[in-house]
């Protein structure tokens, strides 16, 4: 190749050309040694030079999170899918972990067979911290939201926590009620006590008492031994009472008068006992409702209601709806021993466009089944369930009517082609030719 009067070959040219580039590069052999290495690669692995390098095995050199267990390259090389923004961990030579995203593909000779990999790599350390940051700012414990009123509630809690008054929390089944009420627990002086759970809604009428106070041996037949309740066994901690909305008046009475008194008597027991124990309620029934109808004392619920806390559905904070994805996609990677990287953009659309009425609940029970089916870095469309996209999993459903199912839901949705074509990831002009298409006038 002739420059400026001068002949430079085309490795020369090659190499000139990837040193200008920001992102690392470096390329292997069959053997998975370093046959190249540009001038970025030895800046973010902290190498005083090229030769440091090259020669070398790359897990000799690129001390990745993945190198023992899931070499990305190898990966490639044996199934000849490249890998696109994987993120991953490495240390470099001065022992200081830096966030990275890499791809890789196959290198190839003239005649198309495999003679090795390259992979490209970037420094994202600063990405990964701000993302921390953001994250931080929008959870609290376990609860991850940046809904304004999900906000308020945070900004609340730490002092509701330190009061150690009685909360009433209302919210839609699914919505995270139990979640708050740990975060409660967890935030006050009671965190290294008992959090003890009772589903008010889910024990016959004549198991309750025994199940909250208890009872002593020969207090009915089959009471042979002394049992202690749940007040007993959240000594000195928080019991969390569940769907309180559905408590039988009679007990209501009795709760009422532990709540007064701090003290309560275990069935077949003629003593009073004591007890230090913050009672923290929940409910997805509007309890003054429940008040005005007459289905729930008035006195209780004051007592109770000392601290109000109404949890929105997610249907009024969809904002949420990709942080949690999130969330749930590191949670299941964990439990299940998958490394999904994230969501498409279509699946994510998706997810968006539907209302929950089993709130995050479902949500998290989506994303659960999406890791069953999924068996690539993303989930898609065909991995969510069935009635969220139209398709059906017992049946094979071609790309072109998945793709139908999904604008016709889209112009169902939304008013007007303009907000159907956006919630789609689409130009409008694009959704006219898709709808002409498939005939969907």
């Amino acid at each position: 190749m002739l420059m400026n009067n001068k002949i430079y070959n085309s490795d020369c040219v090659e190499s000139i050309i990837l040193d200008s580039i920001a992102d690392g590069v470096f390329t292997i052999d069959m053997d998975f040694r370093i046959t190249s290495v540009n001038t970025a690669a030895c800046t973010i692995l902290g190498l005083q030079g090229k030769d440091e390098a090259v020669g070398k095995l790359c897990f000799e050199v690129f001390h990745a999170n993945i190198c023992e267990h899931s070499c990305a390259l190898r990966e490639t090389i044996g199934t000849g899918k490249n890998i696109i923004n994987k993120t991953v961990y490495i240390v470099n030579t001065s022992g200081h972990k830096r966030t990275i995203s890499i791809s890789t593909a196959l290198l190839k000779d003239d005649d198309g067979t495999i003679i090795g990999g390259v992979e490209t790599f970037r420094d994202i350390s600063d990405l990964e911290t701000l993302r921390k940051k953001i994250e931080s700012a929008y959870s609290l414990e376990d609860i991850i939201s940046k809904n304004k009123t999900m906000q308020q509630i945070f900004s609340i809690l730490p002092d509701v926590a330190l009061s150690d008054s009685s909360v009433l929390i209302e919210g839609p089944s699914g919505s995270g009620k139990e979640l708050i009420a740990q975060a409660i627990h967890s935030l006050s002086t009671r965190k290294d006590n008992p959090f003890v759970v009772i589903n008010c809604g889910a024990l016959p009428e004549n198991l309750i008492e025994s199940e909250l106070f208890g009872y002593k041996a020969g207090a009915f037949t089959d009471a042979k031994k002394d049992k202690p309740g749940k007040i007993t066994m959240a000594e000195g901690g928080t019991l969390f009472l569940d769907e309180i909305g559905e408590l039988p008046l009679p007990m209501q009475v009795k709760l009422l008068r532990f709540l007064q008194f701090k003290e309560y008597e275990p069935l077949g027991d003629a003593n009073k006992k004591k007890a230090n124990v913050r009672i923290i309620a929940a409910t997805n029934k509007n309890l003054r409702q429940e008040v005005d109808a007459g289905n729930f004392r008035d006195d209780l619920y004051y007592r109770l209601a000392v601290i109000e806390i109404s949890l929105p559905p997610l249907s009024e904070r969809k904002e949420d709806i990709p942080l949690l994805v999130e969330h749930f996609i590191k949670k299941f990677n964990a439990l299940k021993g998958k490394t999904i990287e994230g969501i498409s953009d279509d699946a994510m659309n998706i997810l968006l466009n539907y209302n929950y009425p089993g709130n995050i609940r479902e949500l998290e029970n989506c994303i659960e089944h999406a890791f069953i089916l999924c068996h690539e870095p993303y989930i898609r469309p065909q991995h969510l369930p069935a009635y969220l996209t139209g398709m059906t999993t017992t049946t094979t459903t071609s790309l072109e009517e998945m793709e139908k199912t999904l604008i016709q839901q889209a112009l169902i949705r939304y008013s007007n082609k303009k907000e159907a074509a956006q919630a789609l990831g689409i130009d409008t002009s694009t959704l006219w030719r898709k709808i002409k298409k498939y005939q969907l006038e």
